[in-house]
């Protein structure tokens, strides 16, 4: 079996477990302890000697691919660089050491950063009011939903159907179906944006919402955003907006100044908290002024006195979403990322990730030509038309250099639109370097050749990997 392949069940070894407490039973400390610390029940867990247990997992780690060991260009996902002080922050003993089930009043310094956080994402995002307790994005976008939900039943209106854009993220009809709304969607135009006719059809009195993330999952600004949050308001309906992409707007643009009602923020992925593996995130959930009374808990206010505790007095609040007060070691990093930053630096970071983008997809051009033309914002859409093997497969021998598959557009991603049989969407995101996105425009030069010259050597990537090819169509 190889080292890669094995599990701590296969490093099992009786005996080679070392007790901790092993010579300590007859001693006064131990007897001073009360019955139930000194229980013991056999768990049937695997007997590892604790180097072998080190050796396995720094072994997993090292096989393991992240944006700290090289390139990640996963489309959508911002898998950008976290700058290290913000793991120092997060473990800061006075907060790493707090307890969920501590007493409200003895989590000051927790409460007071949570409330100068708040404030930090209504300013960058335009809103009034914010609740940090979603665990992710996803979790977010239903914590807003739910939201809006409870604001049409209270004033007594019955709005049962949202409306989202063909270029969604899968989770905008996801979490508008567990909302328990109707999903209705929007097709595109011929552009990439928003088809306007279509919207102007779909704005029916029994419409609450239209999600839409700007700049779409296309890597394409919606640049009739302002008309849109017209038609949408004229309905009496609320636009929602995906802050998936915010990475490309910070401290351009805010989504309230162009209209929008809600929006949930991808903290792990734009305010550079380690994204990916399934958690742990954040997706803090912010609003104007007339949805404030109606987001979850908690919801933290600063008194007069400037003490700073959870606003619990909130009869029309859709209630806990989150165990607890949210990820705070996440919304810790995001502090310290927001904090190191300021205004100029965040703004500096989105102008980057606009520019790599634009770069790689101008030199990416003659081999992967963009789907749709003119400048993208921080992500590009590349076709993989001129290929003699597929995205898929030039997506999986890019791995056998070490870069990460960018995301891939086609078969199987029925929620995008139009005719995109093989496309690769890729975003660089503001942490790479020229350097770097100079490296890897030469790895998918080379790999383009390959596929003109050698289709089996691609077809069968990768080939130098520990990890097996995965078989997959297209």
């Amino acid at each position: 079996m190889s080292a890669i392949s094995q599990t701590l069940l296969d490093l099992h070894r009786p005996g080679a477990a070392s007790d901790a407490l092993g010579g300590m039973a007859d001693t006064p400390a131990m007897a001073a302890l009360p019955a139930f610390a000194k229980a013991r029940t056999a768990m049937g867990l695997p007997e590892v000697s604790e180097v072998d247990v080190v050796r396995h997992f720094t072994r997993l780690s090292l096989e393991s691919h992240g944006v700290d060991n090289g390139p990640y260009p996963l489309g959508s996902c911002t898998m950008k660089y976290n700058p290290k002080r913000n793991d120092v922050l997060a473990l800061l003993p006075g907060f790493a050491y707090a307890h969920p089930l501590q007493p409200s009043a003895t989590l000051g310094g927790v409460w007071a950063l949570y409330e100068r956080l708040q404030t930090m994402v209504c300013e960058i995002t335009g809103m009034h009011s914010c609740c940090l307790a979603p665990a992710a994005g996803a979790q977010g976008e239903l914590a807003g939903l739910l939201t809006i939900r409870a604001h049409f039943q209270h004033i007594g209106q019955n709005r049962p159907v949202v409306l989202v854009p063909d270029s969604a993220h899968g989770t905008n009809p996801a979490s508008a179906a567990m909302a328990g709304f109707v999903c209705r969607i929007v097709p595109s135009n011929p552009q990439g944006r928003v088809d306007m006719a279509a919207l102007r059809a779909m704005l029916t009195p029994d419409v609450a919402a239209f999600m839409l993330t700007n700049p779409s999952t296309l890597g394409l600004f919606e640049d009739q955003i302002v008309e849109i949050a017209a038609l949408v308001h004229a309905n009496g309906a609320l636009l929602y907006y995906d802050g998936a992409n915010l990475n490309a707007l910070m401290g351009i643009v805010r989504p309230g100044d162009m209209g929008f009602d809600v929006v949930h923020v991808n903290v792990h992925k734009t305010f550079a908290t380690p994204h990916g593996g399934g958690g742990p995130g954040a997706g803090p959930v912010a609003v104007k002024h007339a949805l404030a009374a109606y987001l979850p808990s908690p919801v933290v206010v600063r008194a007069a006195d400037g003490v700073c505790a959870p606003d619990m007095q909130r009869p029309l609040s859709i209630g806990q979403i989150k165990s607890f007060h949210g990820h705070v070691a996440v919304l810790l990093r995001a502090y310290g990322y927001l904090r190191t930053m300021g205004a100029a630096g965040l703004r500096e970071a989105s102008e980057n990730a606009v520019l790599n983008a634009n770069y790689l997809q101008h030199q990416l051009a003659p081999m992967l030509p963009p789907v749709y033309l003119g400048h993208c914002k921080h992500e590009t859409l590349l076709s993989g038309e001129r290929l003699n093997t597929s995205a898929r497969q030039f997506a999986k021998r890019l791995i056998d250099y070490g870069i990460h598959p960018p995301t891939l557009v086609g078969a199987g991603c029925v929620y995008f639109p139009g005719d995109l049989k093989s496309a690769m969407l890729i975003e660089p995101t503001e942490t790479e370097s020229k350097a770097s996105l100079d490296y890897q425009i030469g790895i998918f030069r080379k790999v383009f050749h390959e596929d003109a010259h050698d289709e089996a050597l691609v077809n069968n990537a990768p080939t130098s990997r520990k990890i097996a090819r995965i078989d997959a169509k297209g």
